[in-house]
């Protein structure tokens, strides 16, 4: 027998869906510009085609960085993806060696029992069958664990799943019954012939003793065809998409292609392979800390795929990057955020007033606000020659003892220097960013940019890991920029200062704009093994906590701000050290208030531990008292 008409739907999704991908594939492929097109043509040809499959065959198939962070969940989706993707390729094989012919159409692999059920009685055909029948039960095992996740998330590790649309819900239960269907299919028919291995052979037995097997099968083998089909055609319309998507992802990002500031090609491949498999709700503290659990990651692209409103979503984010650093697909979910609050509603106008709202009631034309674009109102910055400038920064100037601190190490280390903004001045830029508004913030950039060039100076430092990404990313500055930290561990490294050894035990906590965001983990920690005992948290380098005081969330109320900070302070605290070290102002200023120990900067500590020239003891003892008082006198 060579066909039969049970297996048309199956051929007619299958069919559909290699159309529908290789098309979408052409699409987006044909969207994106000119660089990333030949960005994607040398990474087939290239080394990163090798990678590619590399990537594919870790991530995509046995998962490995859910595995990593969530062992049930990871087993539960490599069974399904690694076990389908065995027994597809078994299937062929088996199909190429034991049929008719060679070459034989795809429906021959899958439903082979059908088309040989005589197929298992020679000791070799019978090796084979066992082999399929224990891939069939590794799949089945994990078709269990995702049942279970779907009624009882707690069962695999989860706090919480996403929920599913109308076709998502029909998807899935297509996708449910695609192995099971197949198990009784192949278990009545190896049943009626006396074949089949210790899955397929023993249930077949079992049915066959009390049910006419070979009558039975017929129906299961079209149910079988039927939850193919189904699963296939629907596959581009929910959010199963994500499976051949990833794929043309990998081979994308491999090929050099990132987000960038705004919506394109690239940015909807990554939307579209979201798999919503909830770490990223699992792993954000809104969720964990403040009990918000319907703004993270996985809402947002599934908002983006529907179409619908993704203000508030947009807004409502922390902006630490947790999601991005535990993202199973790596997709750039910051990035994606911040397109959003780009766009659309996010744009924040004379519109989003009351008055701009009554003045559309009434058809009236309204008027944009006008946004300064003169800094005439700021103290005249004129730093004048030197090779080392200090940027402070808006929160630093909020937290005195770090300015203080820097100056202090500054001085210490002989070097030429000078206070950029030490009477104030403009900011970075970040908040007008985070808010959405690009072309404000490059007048700021403007700004700042011709006050570095005109000191001539060869570094920038700023102890605001904020100002730091900020200054490094999306300024245009023929200088090195560093984070005091770095520049903290230059001037140790060289012998530009001496320290002394403190003997304090003191926990660090790595903050999301300096860790996560611009890759800075070993040199904080360098430099306080200088100066004192450094413990571990649970929460070190990429799997630090947020602060809570993020500026990437204005719609988060104090208190939930608070329960965050609390959270973390907690957390990093639990091995009572003398001193719980950050590097960011903005994160002291945030911690302090919530928690019983010390919260204090590195460049104080660093500061404390200084030998310093005498010619500067003056300002040392000066320091050093404020370091003594800053915490308590800052909690006020």
């Amino acid at each position: 027998m060579q066909f039969d008409p049970f297996v048309i739907p199956f051929d007619l999704g299958l069919y559909f869906i290699l159309i529908y991908a290789v098309t979408r594939s052409i699409i987006w492929f044909r969207e994106l510009s000119r660089p990333d097109k030949l960005r994607l043509q040398r990474g087939f040809f290239g080394k990163a085609f090798g990678q590619s499959l590399k990537e594919i065959f870790l991530e995509s198939l046995i998962h490995r960085k859910i595995l990593k962070s969530n062992l049930r969940l990871g087993y539960m989706h490599m069974s399904l993806a690694f076990g389908w993707f065995l027994l597809i390729l078994f299937g062929t094989i088996e199909a190429d060696i034991f049929g008719e012919k060679h070459l034989n159409a795809p429906y021959k692999a899958i439903f082979f029992k059908f088309f040989n059920p005589d197929h298992g009685k020679t000791p070799f055909e019978a090796g084979y069958s066992f082999l399929m029948d224990l891939i069939l039960a590794f799949i089945l095992s994990g078709l269990v664990l995702a049942i279970i996740k779907r009624f009882s998330s707690k069962a695999v590790g989860m706090k919480k799943t996403t929920k599913l649309k109308t076709l998502d819900k029909i998807a899935l239960t297509s996708l449910w019954l695609i192995f099971p269907s197949r198990l009784i299919a192949e278990s009545l028919t190896s049943g009626a012939y006396g074949t089949g291995s210790f899955l397929t052979g023993t249930l077949g037995s079992w049915l066959a003793s009390f049910l006419p097997a070979s009558q039975m099968a017929y129906p299961f083998w079209w149910l079988y065809s039927l939850s193919l089909g189904t699963f296939f055609v629907l596959l581009p319309l929910t959010r199963y998409l994500h499976i051949p998507t990833e794929l043309f992802l990998i081979f994308m990002r491999n090929s050099g292609i990132r987000t960038g500031d705004k919506a394109g090609s690239f940015s909807e491949v990554e939307v579209h392979s979201c798999s919503s498999c909830g770490l990223c709700i699992d792993t954000c503290q809104m969720n964990f800390s403040a009990g918000i659990n319907n703004m993270q990651a996985a809402y947002l692209t599934k908002a983006i795929r529907n179409n619908t409103e993704t203000f508030d979503i947009a807004q409502n984010c922390l902006m630490c990057g947790r999601c991005d650093q535990i993202c199973p697909v790596g997709i750039e979910l910051s990035p994606i955020r911040m397109i959003q609050r780009r766009t659309g509603d996010s744009e924040i106008s004379y519109t989003n007033t009351w008055k701009g709202y009554f003045r559309e009631k009434q058809h009236l034309p309204v008027k944009k606000q006008n946004i300064r674009n003169s800094f005439d109102f700021l103290p005249e910055s004129n730093p004048g020659k030197a090779d080392i400038l200090y940027f402070a920064g808006c929160m630093t100037h909020l937290t005195p003892s770090i300015k203080i601190a820097m100056t202090s190490i500054l001085n210490a280390s002989g070097l030429s220097w000078s206070f950029i903004d030490e009477k104030g001045g403009a900011c970075c830029g970040r908040p007008l960013m985070l808010a959405g508004q690009d072309k404000e913030a490059r007048e700021l950039i403007n700004y700042n940019s011709q006050i570095i060039w005109k000191s001539g100076a060869h570094t920038l430092v700023t102890s605001c890991p904020i100002c730091y990404k900020v200054f490094k990313e999306s300024y245009y500055l023929d200088v090195e920029v560093l984070h005091h930290s770095q520049f903290i561990k230059n001037i140790i490294d060289d012998g530009s200062v001496k320290m002394n050894f403190l003997h304090k035990r003191v926990t660090y906590h790595t903050p999301c704009e300096l860790g996560r965001s611009s890759g800075v983990y070993d040199e904080p920690r360098e430099v306080l093994r200088h100066v004192a005992n450094l413990e571990t948290t649970d929460f070190d380098n990429e799997n630090s906590l947020c602060c809570g005081g993020s500026l990437g969330n204005l719609m988060l109320s104090q208190e939930n701000k608070r329960k965050i900070a609390s959270c973390t302070a907690a957390e990093l605290t639990r091995k009572n050290p003398d001193f719980l070290i950050t590097a960011c102002p903005l994160c002291k200023k945030t911690l302090a208030p919530v928690t019983k120990y010390k919260v204090i900067d590195l460049s104080e500590i660093v500061a404390e531990s200084i030998v310093t020239p005498a010619v500067l003891k003056k300002n040392t003892y000066r320091f050093k008292k404020t370091v003594r008082e800053s915490v308590g006198v800052e909690k006020s």
